[in-house]
């Protein structure tokens, strides 16, 4: 087995220039990533790999306004040497948005295909509604019910296991 590191690491030492994307919003900003925190998207690996990336790759369910958190977070992400704690604790702060922005950031989380964007941003939704009813739930999030009052009855009845 050879020991040499792999020929994308060499784009991260410091005699060479680092590789950058260039990506564009929905609305038309256009962002620059390091080729390395880009590949924690899935999506932009693919593109990466498939020789797409010599232009702004555009991402027309992405603006601006999250885009630019996304390219933070897959920074942040992707410089070397940050413990575990500080990155948890970054990634608290990261999340600490409205609720409207939370969502979003799973909108782009999901669509560029980042685990670990997708990950953090489900459980903070988790914590959300954990402990509350579906009633609390709906509440919290402004859903209204497809239900009749006497459908959902029966459908608590018929599920009552459910709701204990």
């Amino acid at each position: 087995m050879s020991s040499s590191p792999p020929p994308s690491s060499a784009a991260a030492s410091p005699s060479c220039p680092k590789k950058m994307i260039t990506l564009r919003s929905s609305d038309g900003e256009t962002f620059e990533i390091e080729e390395a925190a880009a590949l924690q998207s899935k999506t932009l690996e693919n593109m990466i790999d498939e020789d797409c990336a010599g232009t702004p790759i555009p991402l027309p369910n992405v603006t601006g306004k999250i885009l630019a958190k996304v390219v933070e977070f897959c920074s942040k992400h992707a410089e070397p040497g940050v413990d575990d704690e500080s990155l948890r604790a970054w990634d608290a702060e990261f999340v600490n948005v409205e609720q409207a922005t939370v969502f979003d950031y799973i909108l782009a989380a999901n669509f560029l295909e980042i685990p670990t964007l997708l990950n953090l941003t489900c459980n903070v939704v988790a914590d959300m509604i954990r402990g509350k009813t579906p009633d609390e739930i709906r509440k919290f999030f402004n859903i209204k019910s497809i239900f009749s009052p006497e459908e959902e009855e029966e459908v608590r009845r018929e599920n009552h296991w459910a709701f204990e």
